[in-house]
């Protein structure tokens, strides 16, 4: 890599992350600032759109108050299907951020059942309040008709540079893109009541944007990018087969398809990756919704102190002792996209014990991301030959040997993290740099630990049959009876 310091801002759903990163130094400078949803009845989940904003200055200025050198440009990550409603005149935000867990579209999603085909035909995505465009359809329909709807990424770089732009990754994560020419869809959006709608720009994840003073001294906007994407590419830049499960709020495996669109059959997203250089990259996504934040509700009720305990106290006991959970606590999404599904606990008894709610939380998290892997491979041709995790969860080591020994593959953890920091820092660089190469902008990728699978394939299989048999229980109940996407699993 080369070039000055860039600063790399991971705008989350719990807190926004910022990192100085120099190509020759690495890790210069870090800031950190919470952000706080609010969890409301009837699966509503709700942000204060100045918390987002005031959370990516003041991680931004604290790591460049950290690092104490100058930095070249700024790229900006962001959560990607959470939206609101704010005037392009002023930049004032209208309604509250609806953020990307929020169900509250489920009923638009019901009307559009007859359009369900066409629109993932159109998009490549499934028709799910978890994507941008059924909350856009919410906000027109329940709380205002005023301003702009739209992602919280081109709201926050309004606020920063003025411009009124999106990316091509996150234009993907809409429900409102075609894939295919990486342009908006006049017919999603007719479907989804949003024709009267003036959206953002599209523009390239490495394209300069505009000029921000929010930091202190003025800078370039050069890079920005989805957050799942962002940690695919500092995780794939020079190994494109790779596959990478990002654990945080949720769990996010992607795989990249390469330069065109790839209609699955699995029940995953076939999306926008980047468009870099001018060129698109395509890839595979499978969600889970609940990961860190069910470590969070399992926290709530006393069973643990917090996720530092995972280890601890799941350690404390062999295996689950009979108990299985699947952790839906906000729906179960790829590949069975049941929103309304909710988690079971079942398997107690007596002499259930709390490492025992803790082992079968973890074997439960890792159930699913081994479905989504198998889903991965099935729409690639190929199988996996390993899993790249970063994200916060990856510092429990219970969580990472489960997950290897349900995938039967070999789990490299990332040694930093921080990877959608990575990647945004990346873009920034290509933004900044045209001569640089995309595999040069990104560090080379080393694994912290890597994690081999320590049970037998029959045992493995066992435990995923047992998870897998409560799933079909769940899906017994939704209304066509276990026939959305990949229920066949």
């Amino acid at each position: 890599m080369t070039g000055g310091p860039v600063l790399a801002v991971d705008q989350g759903t719990s807190g926004t992350k910022a990192l100085v990163l120099c190509p020759e130094r690495g890790v210069l400078g870090t800031g950190t600032a919470p952000v706080r949803p609010r969890h409301l009845p009837g699966g509503r989940v709700e942000v204060d759109p100045a918390e987002l904003y005031g959370s990516v200055v003041a991680a931004g200025r604290a790591a460049l108050a950290e690092a104490g050198v100058p930095v070249v440009a700024v790229g900006l990550a962001n959560q990607g299907e959470t939206v609101l409603a704010w005037d392009p005149a002023t930049g004032d935000p209208l309604t509250d951020a609806l953020v990307w867990q929020d169900r509250r579209a489920a009923g638009i999603c019901h009307e559009l059942t007859p359009h369900h085909a066409t629109l993932e035909e159109l998009t490549g995505l499934p028709v799910d309040p978890y994507f941008a465009a059924p909350k856009m359809a919410w906000i027109r329909r329940h709380a205002t008709g005023a301003g702009v709807v739209t992602t919280s990424d081109a709201w926050l770089t309004h606020r920063l540079t003025g411009a009124y732009v999106t990316d091509a990754a996150t234009a993907g994560r809409t429900g409102l893109l075609d894939p295919a020419a990486v342009a908006w869809s006049a017919p999603a959006l007719d479907l989804y009541g949003l024709g009267g709608e003036r959206p953002p720009r599209i523009v390239d994840c490495d394209q300069p944007v505009g000029v921000t003073t929010a930091f202190g001294p003025p800078l370039p906007l050069t890079g920005l990018l989805v957050d799942q994407q962002a940690a695919l590419l500092a995780q794939s830049a020079t190994a494109p087969d790779a596959a990478k499960c990002t654990y945080g709020t949720g769990a996010f495996l992607l795989a990249r398809t390469g330069p065109l669109p790839r209609r699955t059959t699995t029940g995953l997203v076939g999306c926008v990756a980047w468009r870099l250089r001018g060129r698109t990259e395509h890839c595979l996504d499978g969600q889970v919704y609940t990961v860190a934040s069910a470590v969070r509700w399992l926290t709530d009720l006393g069973v643990i102190a917090g996720a530092r305990d995972l280890d601890a106290v799941g350690g404390a006991v062999p295996d689950s002792g009979g108990v299985t959970f699947v952790p839906a606590l906000a729906g179960l999404a790829a590949p069975w996209w049941y929103g309304e599904a909710r988690g079971t606990l079942t398997g107690l008894g007596l002499d259930t014990g709390r490492g025992h709610l803790v082992r079968a939380l973890v074997e439960g998290i890792a159930a699913q991301v081994t479905e989504l892997a198998g889903a991965a491979a099935t729409d690639r041709g190929a199988p996996l030959d390993a899993l790249r995790a970063d994200g916060g969860l990856t510092r429990s080591a219970l969580l990472m040997q489960t997950q290897a020994d349900l995938l039967q593959l070999p789990v490299e953890v990332s040694a930093l993290p921080d990877a959608t920091a990575l990647g945004a820092a990346a873009t920034a660089r290509l933004g900044h740099d045209p001569g640089l190469a995309v595999p040069e902008a990104v560090p080379p990728w080393k694994p912290s630990a890597v994690y081999e699978p320590a049970i037998s394939a029959d045992e493995a299989a066992d435990r995923l049959g047992r998870f897998r048999a409560e799933v079909a229980v769940l899906l017994e109940r939704r209304p066509d009876g276990g026939a959305g996407p990949g229920a066949a699993g």
